[in-house]
């Protein structure tokens, strides 16, 4: 073959890749923008600063945000605009952090799945770590920055982040001056002005802020999926802290929900890997992968990504170890767990969320692109 050739079937194949996750994402990152948009007029900002923002404390405000994020179904690219929204609403970083990663690592469809699949163990476990490892990051990012949080004010402003992840709030002026960039759609107390209000933030001004970063992340997403072979995984994960930490080193990256994630650990633990290291895959394959990584990155600074992902991954191979370790002492045997689970949503419908969401990625961009000329 060719080295032209060679180079236009990696580039199809990446192509390819990265359209099965983008369409895979696409549907709870419609329902995450949804929900962004709910946040955004429903919920009064002194709301989010009591339970969420510097007011409620270092600890307090970091608890509330990863309970809240423990039962929602949104997966690590889909909870990106929900939690991006809670910090420009004035959520301290730390409890910003706990949502970004309580929400995608378990919610009520994966916990569902987990107790079909695997077992009551893995079912209990898995929330319990999930809500611990929040904490834990949540925790940490507010005791290094806590000094900076400033009580009562939002705590992004044009002098901290770049103008594309300003949402025009109410406590965030409009900064451009057009009004695509926000209205008086915002204010207006009726119900049905609301949810217009909340429509337009979520689908056109958010969407607007991260397409960019998201359509980067997603291309580096697929580039990692075409060149790492799946077998690879199940082949040299056998068990031990050495598979933990290469289960690890591949979850990360990759892009995988919490609910698909959880057929492949069980298939995992069915040819041999401990339930331990396929818990680490269970946990830090769902927190995050290179779209996350990469909008954290851009938008919450390096050393909150740095918390962010050593967090996941010291908390990932501890939980790992201790799974195994309560395995072993009730004499459960892993290898028993059988069974498998086809996809929940079928590719055709994620093709069609994919379909929708794309044109208004585009729209959003062109929208962002077109305020910030004016």
């Amino acid at each position: 073959m060719s080295v032209v050739a060679s180079i236009a079937e990696a580039l199809s194949g990446i192509l390819i890749e990265s359209w099965h996750i983008f369409a895979e994402a696409a549907p709870y990152l419609l329902l995450g923008f949804g929900i962004a948009g709910l946040l955004h007029v429903f919920v009064p900002d002194d709301k989010v600063m009591q339970y969420l923002g510097s007011s409620a404390g270092k600890f307090r405000s970091v608890l509330n945000a990863s309970i809240l994020g423990v039962p929602l179904p949104l997966c690590s690219c889909g909870v990106v605009p929900a939690a991006l929204s809670l910090r420009n609403r004035g959520a301290t970083k730390g409890a910003t952090l706990s949502f970004l990663i309580s929400t995608p690592q378990t919610g009520v469809d994966s916990i569902a799945i987990t107790y079909a699949l695997l077992d009551p163990i893995m079912t209990v476990f898995r929330p319990v770590a999930t809500f611990a490892t929040a904490v834990v990051a949540g925790v940490t990012e507010n005791i290094l920055n806590f000094s900076k949080e400033v009580p009562g004010k939002v705590p992004l402003s044009k002098s901290s982040v770049p103008l594309a992840v300003l949402p025009m709030t109410s406590a965030t002026p409009d900064a451009c001056g057009c009004d695509s960039c926000g209205g008086p759609e915002k204010e207006s107390g009726n119900f049905v002005g609301k949810v217009r209000a909340g429509i337009k933030y979520a689908y056109i001004e958010l969407l607007g802020d991260i397409g960019f970063w998201l359509i980067i992340g997603v291309v580096i997403a697929g580039i990692i999926s075409y060149f790492v072979p799946a077998n690879m995984v199940g082949s040299y994960l056998g068990g031990g802290i050495g598979s933990m930490l290469l289960a690890l080193v591949v979850g990360i990256p990759l892009y995988i929900c919490a609910t698909a994630s959880t057929p492949l650990a069980a298939v995992l633990i069915l040819k041999g890997m401990s339930p331990g290291a396929a818990f680490v895959f269970l946990l830090a394959g769902p927190a995050t992968n290179a779209a996350t990584i990469t909008m954290v990155l851009k938008f919450l600074g390096k050393r909150t990504t740095a918390v962010y992902l050593a967090s996941i991954a010291l908390c990932a191979v501890i939980s790992g170890l201790v799974l195994d370790q309560i395995y072993s002492s009730l004499g459960t045997d892993a290898l028993s767990i059988a069974g498998s689970a086809s996809e929940i949503m079928p590719d055709e419908v994620k093709n069609v969320f994919a379909v929708l969401l794309l044109p208004l990625l585009v729209y959003g961009m062109y929208s962002r692109i077109k305020c910030v000329e004016n």
